[in-house]
């Protein structure tokens, strides 16, 4: 990981301007219904784990981008140099009347191998780490919860510690255009994101706060 004084410097400006979500229409950026709230992950290539969170019902949106370094509005070129500290991440807006943050807990840990430190798979370097990138002490502490709970999992399944980062979120970048929805917008055999779960479960009723659903 590079330091803050040895990291690209960036520039002032966003390199785009975050538009419509291709699938479920709505602002990448917002504004977004009243109570929505916001989850920031990073697990891997994030055009694959993106689609993983646009499926779950009450989410309003996702978005990728970079977050975690010290680069500020860095490119992708820059983030893939490993000079900037960022990792892939997904933002997930969501509505927590509807779906949780320990929900979307589940879908990260299950969704990847949080034991590999810096890559999945063939996926090598440091914005391919495994990272959570928290609002507030509650975010916090769920992760860290479901992370126990998770490591407990993989421990019986022959797996070793987990690595995943979990630090309260900095400023996140938006991913040029092409790179939002982008298993949405390539649809044929080369739209490849590989996906490296380990195929460990959470149970279903791991959740500690109740769906409270609205009319």
């Amino acid at each position: 990981m590079p330091s803050s004084r040895d990291a690209l410097p960036g520039r002032p400006d966003p390199i785009v301007v975050p538009g419509r979500h291709t699938i479920l229409g709505t602002h990448l950026a917002g504004p977004w219904p009243e109570g929505t709230q916001t989850a920031i992950f990073g697990l891997g290539c994030f055009w694959g784990a993106e689609k993983a969170f646009w499926q779950l019902p009450g989410v309003v949106t996702t978005a990728v981008g970079y977050a975690g370094g010290s680069t500020p509005n860095p490119t992708y070129r820059e983030a893939c140099s490993g000079k900037t500290g960022h990792a892939e991440v997904v933002l997930v807006a969501f509505d927590p009347a509807r779906i949780t943050y320990e929900q979307l807990l589940k879908t990260f840990w299950e969704d990847h191998d949080p034991t590999q430190g810096m890559r999945q798979g063939n996926d090598t370097g440091t914005q391919y780490r495994s990272i959570i990138l928290t609002a507030g002490d509650d975010q916090a502490r769920l992760a860290e919860a479901t992370r126990d709970a998770y490591q407990a999992k993989l421990s019986a399944a022959g797996y070793g510690t987990i690595t995943t980062e979990i630090a309260p979120a900095g400023p996140l970048y938006y991913a040029e255009d092409y790179h939002q929805q982008y298993l949405d917008k390539n649809r044929g055999p080369g739209a490849y994101c590989p996906n490296h779960s380990t195929g460990v479960k959470l149970p279903d009723d791991f959740v500690v706060t109740p769906l409270q659903y609205v009319d």
